[in-house]
């Protein structure tokens, strides 16, 4: 009880100094603010966040990169990483959070700089090895972007009038969509299944009920193969769990990033007791 009590203060009324521990953010195929919009501000009571924009398509990087001949692949966006956090970050070890395409970068990241990584979540990961579908691309070849949005979520209600308002002015932008097509071809096709056996650190994979792109019993079976994964399949919901159930994934992403002994179903107490994570000196 007395921990609890100590919890529950110091949540209310937290220690006027202290480090908290760095959170990363990677967003998938859609943009940074669009991905973690849900999630950022409640992690930021707990974290020190940081939500690097690797994929910019309207950008001047991207663009170049283009212009140039070169491909936008998960082992350039991992690159991109380590440059923004070695040279602007520069607090490891990091947990890395990660939704889609993100989890291809969070993981090939783990393996090459082990020592810059605490834990990591990967929500709805792909290059799991399975067949992925995109629905999504349908919606940019069509210039529909209501098809975008009913591929990823379950019930499209839970996006935000802006969301949408947003996606239906980049669907009418050559170089936004430009962007996004290179991205995916760069990246599709990039698989990381057969190294999750190397990912030797406290790992939460999370899927949605209904993922139409990712499926989540491919995701369950790769959770297995991470030496300390868990796993968490969460109902009513599709590609874009962060977005369509945000209390209960900001509160278990909380939990997992904190604990000394996380599981990915915690009791209701484990959800709403957790303390600002701080890095110990």
């Amino acid at each position: 009880m007395a921990t609890s009590s100590k919890a529950w203060l110091e949540r209310i009324r937290p220690r006027s100094y202290g480090r908290k521990h760095g959170l990363v953010l990677l967003n998938g195929l859609a943009e940074q603010p669009e991905s973690w919009y849900r999630n950022a501000r409640f992690w930021g009571r707990y974290f020190d966040v940081h939500a690097p924009n690797l994929l910019a398509y309207e950008g001047d990087a991207l663009h170049r990169r283009i212009r140039e001949g070169l491909p936008i692949t998960v082992d350039y966006l991992a690159e991109q990483l380590f440059i923004y956090l070695d040279q602007f970050v520069q607090s490891p070890p990091y947990h890395l959070v990660s939704s889609s395409l993100g989890g291809k970068v969070a993981i090939e990241f783990a393996l090459k700089h082990p020592d810059l990584v605490s834990r990591l979540v990967l929500i709805c990961p792909s290059g799991m090895g399975d067949e992925e579908k995109l629905p999504i691309m349908d919606g940019v070849k069509s210039h529909d972007h209501r098809k975008l949005i009913a591929s990823v979520f379950h019930k499209p209600r839970h996006v935000d009038r802006e969301m949408l308002s947003y996606y239906e002015k980049r669907f009418q932008s050559r170089r936004w969509k430009m962007g996004m097509i290179k991205t995916v071809k760069g990246t599709g096709d990039h698989v990381v299944r057969p190294k999750l056996p190397q990912l030797n650190k406290l790992t939460l994979l999370i899927s949605g009920e209904f993922d139409r792109i990712v499926c989540p019993e491919v995701g369950r079976q790769a959770a297995r193969e991470i030496p300390h994964g868990h796993y968490r399949c969460i109902p009513n919901c599709g590609h874009a769990p962060q977005i369509e159930k945000p209390s209960l994934i900001n509160r278990l992403v909380v939990h997992f990033l904190t604990s000394p002994r996380p599981t990915s179903h915690p009791r209701f107490s484990q959800l709403i007791l957790n303390k600002p994570s701080r890095v110990h000196s």
